[in-house]
């Protein structure tokens, strides 16, 4: 090939790129970008935090009193926050960095997993007094409450997941695990439990009722998977991963990964919005993505709104169609938690 030859393919070859790069074709960026999203999901409050250090956990709802609880693992302590006053108005102290809180309305009580002693603690929430202790040894992590059996489910340790009678604070059943469990989900309707086990690489699915193991489900192409949230109307799992960071779409009936999404980096929270068909990812890197379902398996980004670095916990309110999203106090970067109202 002559150089005037060689010149005009290497040219021919650079538009080529150019066009590729443009379409997106073979590029390894990421989907997802920040954009402005305030139309499906509006700040419209904060509320100051003052006083609480280090990292923010997860969440707990009290609908008939309209309260919110907060563990504030790096404070140890849970901010009972009164969201009809939007304030703090009191705190549990004396724990060992609360990781995971549950509550069970209909016997008014309220249990926090402690990871630095591993105990899973009950209150009354009407006194916010102690009235048991579940010693799991180490690092209880998420709790689940179970209407129908009245029972609690927290995941511990290297491995494990065990059901506490809400009402007597017994340990009455323990299911062991590959790996230790983050987020996991309760059927209404059935007796599975899903769970994530991260360092495991998989979902373990959990007979609730007889306290077995019955499967595995691998998390497909990502990994470190954490939170999650259920679909149980039309069999969907929707898992939180954050290498990379990915929203998968898990059938219940086959444990097939339906879809995948880009989302938010350093992921701890995502909330199914079955009403608008939209699930809220909140993740440390400092925004909330937004997935919207667009058909049958078909997700994509809708748009994604910003938070503050560090934000990767959240608590979605249902009836109330709000979002609370917990800020930790960085430098200068106040503690606060951000309300956000989803669109219809």
């Amino acid at each position: 090939m002559t150089q005037d030859a060689t010149e005009r393919a290497m040219s021919h070859m650079r538009i080529i790129l150019i066009v590729l790069v443009a379409l997106g074709v073979g590029c390894s960026t990421r989907a997802e970008k920040p954009s402005d999203a305030t139309s499906l999901l509006k700040q419209t409050q904060t509320i100051p935090l003052d006083g609480i250090e280090g990292r923010i956990d997860h969440f707990g709802y009290d609908a008939k009193g309209h309260r919110l609880f907060m563990a504030a693992l790096g404070n140890d302590t849970v901010e009972v926050i009164d969201l009809t006053l939007g304030k703090v108005v009191q705190q549990i102290k004396g724990l060992r960095a609360p990781q995971g809180i549950a509550f069970a309305p209909d016997l008014n009580r309220l249990a926090i997993a402690n990871d630095k002693d591993g105990s899973c603690r009950l209150y009354d929430a009407a006194s916010l007094q102690q009235v048991a202790t579940v010693d799991l040894q180490d690092d209880a992590d998420n709790v689940r409450y179970d209407p129908a059996t009245r029972r609690f489910w927290v995941g511990y340790g290297d491995g494990g997941l065990a059901a506490v009678d809400a009402a007597t604070g017994k340990r009455i059943a323990d299911v062991k695990l590959d790996g230790h469990p983050e987020s996991f989900q309760l059927e209404a309707h059935g007796k599975r439990i899903f769970v994530n086990v991260p360092h495991a690489g998989h979902v373990a699915v959990i007979d609730g009722e007889k306290a077995a193991l019955i499967a595995k489900w691998s998390t497909e192409g990502a990994s470190a998977n954490f939170p999650m949230a259920l679909d149980e109307e039309h069999h969907r799992l929707f898992i939180g991963c954050r290498r990379p960071a990915k929203l998968l779409v898990l059938d219940t009936d086959t444990g097939k990964t339906v879809a995948a999404v880009d989302i938010v980096g350093d992921t701890d929270d995502l909330f199914y919005d079955a009403a608008a068909r939209r699930i809220y990812v909140t993740g440390g890197e400092g925004r909330i993505t937004i997935v919207a379902q667009t058909g049958d398996d078909a997700y994509a980004v809708a748009g994604s709104v910003a938070t503050a670095p560090g934000a990767r916990t959240s608590y979605f309110v249902a009836e109330s169609r709000a979002l609370y999203t917990a800020v930790p106090h960085r430098g200068g970067q106040r503690a606060e938690l951000l309300v956000f109202k989803a669109a219809p």
